[in-house]
């Protein structure tokens, strides 16, 4: 029930000064958040590889105003890129782009997004590795989806993400898993109406474990995005009936959550890749991470009233 309210207040600009303001944030933040920086993320995602977990990187920020503001976005990626490349990261490390951040809802959003995307996906594929589109909410999912065509036809191994409270998600997986692309699941994070997401979280469970189905018994690579255990558990027995090997398909948490069953699943043999996001303008990352899970809304809560 808490959840459609946090979300609200995700874009609300009083509480973004007050919870930024609060003593005991930036702690907590940083439970989800580890750094601010390109170089302040760079060695966690060192010790994540030599602990045999892979990586997404999303440099965060969403609510693009102007033009400048999608260039710096790019920028920003390709300066990770950049930071990657001498390491020898590129067969664990990918990334994750919101195009919100380059631009999309802007005027002419449509191909100012797909041009200032572009460059990172290629300067990515240049150092062996990929990025994956993330999913927002549902008005931009099919100009997220067209770009992910257009990408795909010179970087077939561009993902995408959908989310499995939107009435439309169990087409949209049938589309991805026939054209073999790489899809990432998860539940879904932003407030939508009920005429086109389910509201119940039963409903939503189950929406999963059908799109689930669809993705594993199809020609793409699968990316399980959840924390469930009764869902990792599903996923499994669903990869064994399908005959797939630990290597075609994997699953993918956050940073900062259960932790502990992400080493666990990798030294399994899993592919285990950790979102990881960085960057100043964290604050509707942080809220869309309370709203998921009243745990860590009450994690935060508990940190509040502990510190005061």
């Amino acid at each position: 029930m808490l959840g459609p309210v946090i979300l609200a207040a995700s874009r609300s600009d009083k509480m973004r000064r007050l919870v930024s303001a609060a003593p005991v944030t930036k702690p907590v933040v940083d439970r989800f958040i580890p750094g601010e920086t390109v170089d302040q993320v760079v060695p966690i995602v060192t010790d994540m590889a030599d602990k045999g977990l892979e990586v997404t990187l999303d440099v965060v920020g969403e609510d693009i105003t102007r033009p400048e503001q999608a260039t710096a976005a790019r920028d920003a990626y390709l300066q990770l890129v950049e930071r990657l490349k001498p390491l020898g990261l590129e067969a664990c490390a990918e990334m994750s782009v919101k195009l919100s951040m380059f631009g999309q809802a802007l005027e002419g959003g449509h191909e100012l997004a797909l041009a200032n995307v572009r460059p990172v996906v290629e300067a990515a594929a240049a150092i062996g590795t990929t990025v994956t589109l993330d999913a927002e909410d549902h008005t931009t999912l099919d100009s997220m989806f067209a770009i992910h065509d257009e990408l795909r036809k010179d970087f077939p191994e561009t993902g995408c993400v959908i989310q499995s409270y939107l009435f439309r998600t169990e087409d949209d997986a049938r589309r991805l898993a026939a054209n073999g692309s790489r899809v990432r699941i998860v539940k879904g994070a932003y407030k939508e109406p009920s005429s086109v997401a389910f509201q119940d979280k039963a409903e939503v469970d189950k929406a999963y474990v059908r799109i689930l189905k669809i993705l594993m018994a199809g020609e793409g690579y699968p990316m399980i995005g959840s924390h469930d255990p009764r869902l990792i558990a599903i996923t499994q027995e669903l990869a064994r009936r399908a005959g797939r090997k630990l290597d075609e398909y994997e699953f993918q948490m956050l940073y900062g959550i259960r932790s502990e069953e992400q080493v666990r699943l990798a030294a399994e043999g899993h592919r285990m890749r950790v979102y990881t996001a960085y960057g100043t303008d964290w604050y509707g990352y942080f809220m869309r991470r309370l709203a998921e899970k009243p745990a860590n809304l009450l994690f935060f809560a508990r940190s509040m009233i502990t510190k005061n």
